[in-house]
């Protein structure tokens, strides 16, 4: 092209990006890579600043990784950080590394931490190759780009707005099957759910259970997507938030591990174990109150271990279906009074049934018929309390704002040795003359 012709071009192309910036970007993602590094050449920084910053996140970072070394010092940092940090986040870490070490070190830090998620939230989750189109596109441009990125985990693609934020979805199936010319628009579910990259591991498990999802869209404050936590992603995300509650619920700490250090373990066990300590206190200053009783009757010595057993083991499947529940937002503190009333009914139930068989056994060993009639008595009465306050204690925990799984054992071990205790002895003091 002669050299008048190729100042003409290069105005021309100056000026539509100047006066139409965004349809520039969009025809811009029509291209290969190395066509948009062209384009870009064309143009003076402010317009290839313009044209990158509004490109979609994932063929940015295409451009970002050809950009020669000059352009890339002057294009990446002119962008708002929340729009460069993104792009980056998308190369792998030893190109990543490379681009960033080009930058200035404040400019090359502050992208660094941009890109920085804690392990625990989805942010630290999520996959930042995700990989998005506008909801223009057709059918055939969506198909061409995702056999060009060879991507084999794909289940579905992300439609963004002219601002990359997330307005639908569509899933693989659905575009392979639509005709050619078809848009993604018609194709698109809107508003699918999302989570944002601060949101804490408990949510991305809520959102999973909830909608059963493939993969989860992750999106920035403004609604921009950021990355997409996958199958995996979400299946690490519910055995964490699962073994985490489980080590809380028993005084470990979440951050131990089978092969962590033996100070670590001391650490995170020994403070639960001496709280542990204060209340086994309390349940043997209830014995205490009634020594007389007991030396007087040496038997209910030796059946305080089954009431208390039995009252402990019903609070405890109690506590845990309620935890189960919480956890997973199956339930919320409102329908306290639903689950207090079916463990109350459980509690009544199973206490009946056991204390049935327990007065039997009782009457058949000791052969006094007001004994049996104590332990059973005792036995309904500490089971029905006991389903009670399993389920109550982590929903008052919840409402205090304290996390249910660090405290929640310790105080149902408390309140079911304490009830079991005192209904039985308080019973068998009430009714001496039966013994």
């Amino acid at each position: 092209m002669p050299a008048d012709s190729q100042r003409v071009a290069r105005a021309l192309v100056r000026r539509f990006v100047e006066r139409f910036p965004d349809e520039a970007a969009a025809r811009c993602e029509a291209l290969s890579p190395n066509e948009i590094v062209e384009v870009l050449g064309v143009l003076d920084d402010a317009q290839a600043v313009t044209v990158v910053g509004r490109l979609r996140h994932d063929v940015a970072a295409e451009v970002v990784e050809l950009l020669p070394e000059a352009a890339f010092r002057r294009i990446v940092p002119a962008l708002e950080p929340a729009q460069a940090a993104p792009m980056l986040a998308r190369l792998d870490r030893e190109t990543r590394e490379r681009r960033l070490a080009l930058l200035d070190a404040p400019v090359a830090k502050e992208l660094s931490d941009l890109m920085t998620y804690p392990p625990d939230t989805a942010g630290g989750l999520m996959d930042p190759r995700a990989t998005t189109f506008r909801a223009e596109a057709t059918v055939r441009q969506a198909e061409a780009r995702l056999r060009r990125l060879g991507r084999k985990w794909i289940q579905q693609v992300f439609v963004v707005d002219d601002d990359g934020r997330l307005v639908g979805t569509v899933p693989l199936q659905d575009l392979v099957l639509a005709p050619p010319r078809e848009r993604l628009e018609p194709l698109m579910q809107r508003n699918p759910p999302a989570v944002s990259a601060t949101s804490p591991q408990s949510e991305v498990v809520e959102v999973l259970e909830q909608h059963h999802l493939p993969s989860v869209a992750v999106i920035d404050f403004e609604g921009r997507l950021v990355g997409v936590i996958r199958q995996e992603g979400l299946i690490a995300a519910a055995e964490a938030e699962a073994t985490a509650d489980l080590l809380t619920m028993v005084g470990a700490g979440k951050e131990e591990r089978a092969l962590s250090g033996p100070a670590l373990a001391i650490r995170k066990r020994l403070p639960w174990l001496q709280i542990n300590l204060v209340t086994a206190f309390l349940a043997a200053s209830v014995v205490g109150l009634f020594e007389s009783t007991i030396a007087q009757f040496t038997a209910l010595a030796v059946l305080l271990p089954v009431v208390a057993g039995q009252s402990g083991n019903t609070g405890a499947q109690a506590l845990a279906v309620t935890m189960r529940g919480l956890a997973l937002r199956e339930i919320r503190v409102r329908q306290w009074f639903r689950i207090a009333g079916k463990e109350l009914l459980v509690g009544a139930v199973n206490g009946v049934a056991v204390a049935l068989v327990t007065s039997v056994a009782v009457y058949l060993w000791s052969g006094s018929g007001g004994l049996a009639l104590v332990i059973g008595t005792a036995m309904v009465a500490s089971m029905v309390i006991a389903g009670l306050a399993g389920a109550s204690i982590p929903m008052i925990l919840t409402t205090l704002g304290q996390d249910p799984a660090a405290a929640a054992s310790i105080i149902l071990t408390t309140v079911t040795d304490v009830i079991g205790f005192l209904s039985f002895l308080g019973l068998a003091t009430l009714a001496a003359g039966l013994l």
